[in-house]
């Protein structure tokens, strides 16, 4: 697999040949961040987890250069960040058994950037040689513009891979936005009560993240436990779940 990016990444947690690798994948996670997928694609890896038959690769396009920064972590420079950042996703792509990780590298700048082929030609790369059944990304509701940038990049990539290359589905989830305005129409929901020690499991990895007071693991696992709560007034909540996306169509 040949990136853009001559600093771009391919991981294999389990040391398979990378074709082997994708050809296990069924479903593709694709978010801007690192952790990103943690907190958006919990539904696919979930599904995914200690299952013979359906495996789970993510795909982080952005470098974290420009993450903020506090405690152990507030001196240091925007490549010392992006190698804490690469590390952490590593980490969880190994805890959650992912098939394979891939780090684009690209900057926010560049994501942004429509005139840029480079992301979509690298998300294209990765669809075709996945050929998942189901795409995880950001919703494009959501309130970051990279993150919305990274859906919109990989919305024109399936428009261009061949019809029989895409997906079954594609689905937008939550990070900075709640879907839990939309009608319940318009949602689909996934059920993540199972395994709620794997969901602190990823998010408590990105320790570069926490240690600045933005505790995304207690929120991630607050919101889907706020959806299970809230979702029916005549209806019993679950422990964690179901969490709450909006489809994506082509």
């Amino acid at each position: 697999m040949n990136f853009a990016k001559s600093t771009a990444e391919l991981f294999i947690p389990d040391g398979s040949p990378v074709d082997e690798a994708f050809a296990k994948t069924t479903d593709l996670g694709v978010c801007t961040h690192q952790d990103d997928l943690e907190i958006l694609a919990y539904p696919g890896i979930l599904k995914c987890f200690g299952q013979d038959g359906l495996g789970f690769t993510g795909v982080c396009v952005t470098n974290g250069a420009g993450s903020p920064r506090d405690g152990i972590y507030q001196k240091y420079t925007d490549d010392e960040m992006q190698s804490v950042r690469r590390l952490e996703q590593k980490k969880a792509a190994y805890v959650g058994e992912y098939k394979a990780m891939a780090l684009l590298d690209w900057s926010s700048s560049e994501v942004k950037n429509a005139a840029i082929r480079g992301p979509v030609d690298d998300l294209k790369a990765l669809v075709m040689a996945c050929r998942p059944k189901t795409v995880w990304t950001h919703n494009l509701a959501d309130k970051h513009d990279t993150h919305v940038a990274s859906a919109l990049r990989l919305i024109q990539a399936l428009r261009e891979v061949p019809e029989d290359a895409r997906p079954e589905a594609v689905y937008g989830l939550e990070v900075w936005r709640d879907l839990d305005w939309l009608n319940d129409g318009d949602k689909k929901t996934f059920d993540v009560k199972e395994h709620e020690n794997l969901a602190s499991a990823l998010l408590g990895v990105f320790d570069s993240q926490i240690a600045g007071g933005k505790r995304y693991d207690l929120a991630t696992l607050g919101r889907r436990r706020a959806h299970s709560t809230y979702f029916a007034s005549h209806g019993t909540g679950r422990s964690a779940g179901p969490d709450r996306e909006v489809p994506l169509r082509r």
